[in-house]
């Protein structure tokens, strides 16, 4: 069987901003090649923001990893990629991802995982899924910009939609689509959460991937289905290695992964994000900006959270 490894291509997607704005895709087969360094963002618990501008994690699209060094919590975006947090959800309520090991781990990269035979060629018994690289996104979805981004040679507005970083046309260009929607697509930047595939587009099933730093050259190739909003520092402690490949690798596994719905109310994790549609991550916003008044890459950016 063909093994779902991460292979960069080079391919080419328009959205248009003011101007003609565009983006550089890859795709990700079932393992990693390529990886670009960034610098992560820090947290900022001691945040001055009032009450009305924190939001609670729907528990429902909630998503908790645990692993030796601790738990990674993931909010799911339906609303992106529904067939994706779909099939999620459901392998998680089956148990399936319980103790499946991180079988391919690059640093600087990503942690792969979700393939029951840990060698990247295996997959569950639940059909493949359709491609979700891109979204249309309407007015009821704000986006924060902060920016835009050199892809492809052009440029495209880059922004928050909740905590995920995306790329997007403005929503004034709404007015002039059929459906009253925009393009946009999510980015690869570190702690968001990916879909592996092979070469078909339509071939994700259970492998996934938590990136561990910036990839710019899959985003649009593939499907982004979540972020995460606490437990960052857990990602770089994944051994690196690959099955197959290196002979002394004993990879890490994901000890549980279950939906924070399913789990006791007295035991989930109280967590609450900064809005980033509210005046308040817009003033924290201005705290990041570098001398010359501008900001940092988007992927630098970390939308605050706070526990209760």
């Amino acid at each position: 069987m063909m093994k779902k490894t991460l292979i960069a291509l080079l391919t080419t997607v328009a959205l248009s901003t003011s101007a003609c704005a565009g983006e550089e895709q890859s795709s990700v087969t079932k393992t990693a090649q390529t990886a670009v360094k960034t610098a992560s963002a820090t947290m900022s618990p001691g945040l001055n923001a009032p009450e009305e501008a924190w939001r609670d994690l729907d528990p429902e699209n909630t998503l908790y990893i645990d692993l030796e060094y601790g738990r990674v919590v993931i909010e799911l975006y339906p609303e992106i990629a529904p067939l994706h947090v779909a099939q999620i959800k459901t392998l998680a309520r089956q148990g399936f991802y319980d103790l499946i090991t991180f079988h391919r781990v690059i640093d600087g990269f990503m942690n792969q995982t979700g393939d029951p035979k840990g060698d990247g060629s295996g997959d569950s018994q639940l059909p493949d899924i359709q491609g979700e690289f891109t979204f249309r996104r309407p007015p009821t979805m704000p986006v924060t910009l902060v920016g835009a981004r050199s892809q492809g040679g052009k440029e495209v507005g880059v922004g928050f939609y909740k905590a995920l970083p995306v790329a997007t046309q403005p929503s004034s260009q709404a007015m002039l689509t059929k459906d009253g929607k925009v393009a946009a697509f999510g980015l690869h930047c570190k702690g968001v959460t990916s879909m592996a595939r092979t070469s078909d587009p339509n071939s994700a099933n259970s492998q996934f991937f938590l990136m561990r730093d910036i990839a710019q050259h899959l985003d649009a190739q593939y499907s982004i289905w979540g972020n995460t909003v606490l437990g960052h520092e857990h990602l770089t402690k994944i051994k690196v290695g690959s099955k197959g490949e290196n002979p002394d690798f004993v990879p890490d596994v994901m000890k549980k992964v279950q939906l924070a719905a399913d789990v006791a109310e007295s035991d989930r994790v109280k967590l609450q994000v900064l809005k980033t549609d509210s005046p308040a991550f817009k003033n924290y916003l201005k705290t990041k900006k570098k001398a010359d008044g501008t900001y940092p890459d988007i992927c630098d950016i970390r939308v605050p959270t706070r526990q209760q």
